[in-house]
């Protein structure tokens, strides 16, 4: 079942006693001295990742082909200030060959263990750096000063990472990400514009102002057909309308699971944020066939009504046992990304809370305060500055309702969007001529175009075959980013 929260979208041990002296030390990646350079090819790759200051193996797991890492790397909580302390972020290392382009992925949340292969690494057939993003637990400075979790620290750590992996990864680098991982992935270019090669997000949403949301409403209003709008509609209408049956059945829920709502506040805010998310989840993970599966929420009873939204939002996602694993996530939603605000005029008269802000899922404990210029700053920057850097979406994801768009005076940086996607969208899926175009550039920008492709682009196909364990996705629940 996809179980969803409405926006989306390691061992924490240190090497050694680390003084302020040391943590001033490790903020500065050490290269390796050109006389030790020729040898390094002969030392195996886990020796030469681990003499990199700072880096600690965690475990190492077998896949066919490549050599698989689960590290850990000392990192400063401050960049501008890394005499303030450290923690250890967690990243695996999937390692191809040290001769093979790299590709740096972040989901913008928990890093994987489990191999994994995003679709510019198959598409270039490299290396994949993957980086847990800062503050998700375990990588998570003790104790945490969320005043230090936003875009540009986040941005450092990407880049003092690829600093101390450039020298034994020395071809060329792409950064790429999904959702809030393709939005990680742009800030991180706008941040440190001279380290990637190239830059492909992929369903990154562009919330540049937060208060100005008119574009989700103009989606909810056009996406699909206009029956399976209706019928998602009547069932969001209907659940609201049985509220009080409905509230039954979902403090049973809550009770069975052992769970509670204490940070949202009560049952009835997180009943209520559960059933406004149905129109969104389901156009954000369905297609439109299944549009069939949506009940007619006139005839269904109560708990047939209750199970379809459990399908699609998921009534968990408003429990303290779900939320708290996401604070991050809502934190930064509500300092700097922004969260969408829809209108649903269908539910006139029924809501009692509306759409509900990020603070509201953040423990009341952690001071939040929006910064307006964010989002701003970045949009400016993609829309006059971009370099390489490719946007994918999906035409049915609300999350792609604000997406980049780089302009006039950008180089080599488009949008594209693939036909009926969800936040699935991907290369492969778009039209012949674009999917043709985008493979093509990916594999210009990682240095590995075959001579066929440079002298036409229409030949371009990845250079590694399908994995489907290593290339199927991790799946994500909920309706973040």
């Amino acid at each position: 079942m996809r179980k969803a929260c409405r926006w989306l979208l390691s061992l924490v041990v240190l090497i050694g006693t680390v003084s302020a002296a040391g943590a001033a030390t490790a903020a500065q990646p050490q290269t390796q001295p050109r006389a030790e350079q020729s040898s390094a090819a002969d030392t195996d790759i886990k020796d030469r990742l681990l003499e990199i200051p700072g880096m600690r193996l965690i475990e190492e797991k077998p896949y066919p082909g490549y050599r698989y890492f689960v590290l850990g790397y000392t990192q400063p909580v401050d960049h501008k200030n890394p005499s303030k302390g450290t923690f250890e972020q967690r990243l695996t290392v999937l390692h191809k060959d040290t001769s093979r382009p790299t590709v740096f992925f972040t989901s913008g949340y928990n890093v994987s263990t489990t191999p994994r292969r995003s679709e510019p690494t198959q598409i270039v057939d490299g290396n994949q750096i993957s980086l847990e993003y800062r503050y998700f637990t375990p990588s998570r400075p003790e104790p945490a000063d969320w005043s230090k979790l936003d875009i540009r620290q986040a941005a450092a750590d990407q880049h003092r990472l690829f600093k101390a992996l450039k020298p034994v990864y020395t071809k060329k680098w792409l950064a790429t990400g999904g959702s809030k991982g393709g939005m990680t992935a742009t800030y991180y270019e706008r941040f440190h514009p001279g380290d990637m090669d190239g830059v492909v997000a992929y369903v990154a949403p562009n919330d540049v102002v937060n208060k100005e949301d008119s574009a989700y409403d103009r989606f909810f209003e056009t996406v699909g057909p206009k029956e399976c709008r209706e019928a998602l509609q009547a069932v969001e209408r209907e659940a609201l309308v049985r509220r009080e049956p409905m509230e039954k059945l979902y403090a049973d829920y809550l009770a069975a699971g052992e769970y509670t709502v204490k940070t949202v506040g009560t049952l009835d805010k997180a009943f209520e944020a559960t059933v406004l998310d149905t129109a969104w989840g389901f156009w954000q993970y369905s297609l439109e066939k299944d549009c069939a599966d949506v009940p007619d929420a006139a005839k269904a009873s109560d708990q047939e009504l209750f199970d379809y939204v459990e399908s699609i939002s998921g009534w968990s996602a408003y429990t303290d046992q779900s939320l708290s694993g996401y604070t991050p996530y809502y934190y930064q939603a509500g300092t700097e990304l922004g969260a969408p605000t829809i209108a649903q005029p269908h539910l006139d008269g029924l809501t009692r809370y509306g759409y509900q802000p990020p603070r509201n899922f953040v423990p009341r404990d952690i001071p939040m305060e929006f910064d307006a210029s964010a989002m701003r700053d970045v949009d400016s920057w993609v829309r006059h500055n971009a370099e390489r850097m490719l946007f994918v979406y999906g035409q049915n994801d609300p999350w792609g309702a604000e997406p980049f768009r780089p302009g006039q005076g950008t180089s080599d940086s488009y949008v594209v969007t693939a036909p009926g996607a969800n936040h699935g969208a991907n290369v492969a899926g778009l039209v012949p001529d674009e999917k043709a175009r985008a493979t093509a550039d990916i594999l210009e920008w990682a240095g590995v175009a075959p001579a066929a492709v440079k002298a036409d682009p229409s030949k371009a196909k990845p250079l590694a075959p399908r994995d489907a364990k290593l290339d199927r996705a991790d799946v994500r629940e909920g309706l973040r980013p």
